[in-house]
């Protein structure tokens, strides 16, 4: 089914914003056996909006519009629905009592504009934005599906996940399509693609693999297309299962989850605890730990030791180790890991010292160079990197790098 995504707004096409809508709709499409040939973004005019409605018309089956149906004069998406589809609009009941109720709940009354979103085209398909005032509207024109969408990205996931992509598959897809995304991390892409270059060679026709790499990690989207659901499911496990014989030591998961999420369940599962110390990556690592619910029955807390002071007075690093090596070293995260355990009394920890650049390098410790280490009662493993000379995205390979650390250790130590 030839598919296209359209995304609507000035803010886009001035670089204020990045679009990630359209990533996001590109992946839950063709996952689902949605083949997204184009991604169009067009400003907030309405005459723009229309010839791209009647290009996309011309050509594909399905097209995903998210933008410009908000309240304000801004947004015009509206507009253009109503000279393109030639089409006239009504108060919707249902919408006008989720829009007066969603405000209810903030503490507003309707306004004017409000209850001008509760209208809706006739002769289209309403989906009620559990999260917001804006509908999905799914219209049709010349055996070209059309489905618009809010542009607040979780407005509009929630929208696609819950409502639009079941109904899509209950009316529209017969074949079953399935995917696993399998994580991995500590390889370069390069290198891994070397690594699974025979496997993927031998791969059947009806599994096809991508490769999504990201700082510190890169994601395997193996996916298939069957009538047999059950048969599909088997092949994608013996090839998974293939995997892991192939890279042992860098497959990570097979799942959606991330390694904050396994973290927290492996701690979880076992009463244990962790707390983390932070030079290069300022809290970065803490912050990702504690982005999952629940967090605080196994994370204690952790030190941003930015300065060597800091290091010395929470942490216990010793002068002369700091004087001798640098804070940027083995030794010092090992002591660094060594006072976090110590200060918050915990299971496990992890520490990390780096350079994250662009400036503070030299040509014994370059930019890039970061020492991490994690610890339990039993042991402390220290390991050097050489990440590169972005700042960012040092400080996220460090990150995603520690957590794994602390993976393995927890695992090792059953």
């Amino acid at each position: 089914m030839k598919t296209e995504i359209i995304t609507i707004g000035d803010e886009m096409l001035i670089g204020q914003i990045a679009d990630t809508n359209a990533r996001f709709m590109a992946s839950e499409l063709s996952v689902n056996g949605f083949d997204v040939q184009r991604i169009t973004s067009v400003g907030d005019t309405a005459e723009d909006i229309e010839q791209c409605l009647g290009e996309a018309n011309q050509r594909s089956d399905f097209v995903f519009i998210t933008g410009g149906l908000g309240p304000t004069a801004d947004d015009i998406t509206r507009n253009a629905i109503t000279k393109y589809f030639n089409c006239q609009w009504k108060e919707n009941q249902a919408m006008l009592d989720r829009i007066r109720e969603f405000l209810a709940e903030r503490g507003y009354d309707l306004t004017r504009l409000n209850r001008e979103q509760a209208k809706t085209p006739l002769e289209s398909r309403i989906f009620i934005n559990q999260l917001g005032t804006a509908p999905g509207i799914w219209m049709t024109k010349r055996d070209t599906h059309f489905v618009f969408m809010p542009g607040v990205p979780f407005e509009m996931r929630k929208l696609m996940k819950e409502s639009i992509v079941p109904e899509l598959k209950r009316t529209f897809i017969k074949k079953s399509y399935q995917h696993k995304n399998i994580i991995t991390q500590g390889l370069p892409e390069a290198y891994l693609a070397e690594k699974l270059k025979h496997w993927q060679e031998k791969l059947p026709d009806k599994l096809a693999l991508a490769y999504l790499p990201s700082p510190g990690i890169i994601k395997l989207r193996l996916s298939g297309k069957s009538e047999d659901p059950k048969a599909l499911e088997g092949l994608l496990t013996e090839k998974i299962d293939e995997l892991r014989e192939i890279i042992p030591d860098y497959l990570v998961h097979v799942g959606d989850e991330t390694l904050e999420e396994l973290i927290g369940e492996m701690l979880l599962s076992r009463g244990q605890t962790l707390a983390t110390a932070e030079s290069c990556t300022g809290g970065n690592i803490a912050s990702r730990i504690v982005s999952v619910s629940g967090s605080s029955r196994y994370f204690t807390g952790s030190v941003v030791a930015y300065s060597n002071e800091v290091k010395k007075q929470m942490l216990r690093v010793n002068t002369q180790t700091l004087q001798q090596y640098g804070a940027v070293s083995k030794e010092v995260v090992e002591e660094m890991v060594s006072g976090i355990m110590e200060l918050y009394q915990t299971d496990y920890a992890v520490a990390v010292s780096g350079i994250a650049g662009p400036s503070g390098g030299t040509k014994e410790k370059p930019v890039g160079l970061t020492w991490i280490a994690a610890a339990n009662h039993e042991k402390t493993v220290a390991h050097k990197y050489l990440f590169g000379s972005n700042r960012a995205v040092n400080i996220e390979k460090t990150t995603i790098t520690a957590l794994n650390m602390v993976r393995k250790m927890i695992l090792q130590a059953d």
